[in-house]
Order: C-alpha cells, then structure tokens, then sequence
C-alpha cells in the first residue's frame, strides 16, 4: 500500500522555515526512499520533484506513491543510482534544483554530504540554494564542510540533526 507523506517534527519544522521557498521549487531528493520529503515539498506548492534512490525496490515504491497521489509524470522523476552519480548525471544534463534533501542511512551520513556538496560545486544548486541533511545528531558536519558552504540552520531531534545547508556570500 502507498505510502502517506506524514512528516516528522525535524521535516516539518524544515519545511516551516523553507515556507514560501517550496512554492513552484525544483526540489531533488536524495536517499529518497519511500519518497516521502519528495512527496511533501509537493504537496507544499514545489513544481516538481526529482527522487534519487539506488535501490529499485525503492524507486518502484515511490513511483506507486507518486501515482497513488495522482502525480503528472512531468512533475516527477525517479532515478535508481546512488546520490553523487545521480548529481553528476543531472548537472550535466543542464538541470537546477533550488531545495535539495539528503536522508542518507545514519552511518554513511558523510555519502549525503559529499553530494551536497557536489551539488552546489557544479551548480545543480546555486547561490540560491538550499540544502537540508539528516544525520546523527553528532554527526560532524561543520567540521568536514566546503570552505564555500555555510551552515544557515541546524535544527535537533532526538538522536537527528538536520543541517540546513547554502553557499557562503
């Protein structure tokens, strides 16, 4: 059975800062899973959403989710690769996202951060970008952050963090 996108208090509290910035976002999600970050940001107003995920068990869910929720096929692609590749592919196809999300397992949080970062250095992210990771609430972000990148925003949960992520300048 399709999945229901109830987010958790860190998602919602994210989602409240981004506010009006969802509407009619490019929204790329990484890690996506089930899809359900994707699934929120449009249904909060993003134009469309790109999942990343590199289990084909994962990418046929969130397309029974995306179906499930009446989706257009224009608004939503699924790619079944792990995240830095899929950021490679997509930057070299031209795309730009303007929110991004990266819910990589606990233990390879450093694989979420590695394409964020990937992302804002090859432009799929621009100046303009924001960038959100899950990982554990030690997790030392800060400490093996791009020079070029700041954190604007480091919201806690539980044993969760999520780092809100942009371009200095």
């Amino acid at each position: 059975m399709p999945l229901r996108p109830t987010p958790d208090a860190l998602r919602e509290r994210a989602f409240a800062v981004f506010s009006e910035a969802v509407h009619d976002a490019r929204f790329l999600d990484l890690f996506a899973g089930t899809g359900s970050v994707g699934l929120e940001a449009l249904s909060r107003g993003a134009g469309s959403a790109v999942f990343v995920d590199r289990h084909r068990s994962a990418a046929r869910l969130i397309r029974q989710n995306c179906a499930a929720f009446g989706l257009e096929a224009d608004r939503v692609l699924v790619l079944v690769r792990p995240a830095l590749a899929a950021v490679k592919e997509l930057a070299a196809r031209g795309e730009r996202f303007s929110l991004a999300w990266a819910d990589p397992p606990f233990e390879s949080w450093r694989e979420g951060l590695d394409a964020l970062e990937a992302a804002f250095s090859i432009g799929l992210l621009g100046v303009e970008a924001t960038a959100c990771l899950e990982c554990p609430e030690r997790a030392g972000v800060e400490a093996n952050l791009s020079q070029d990148l700041r954190v604007a925003r480091d919201l806690t949960g539980g044993a969760s963090r999520l780092v809100m992520i942009e371009k200095r300048g």
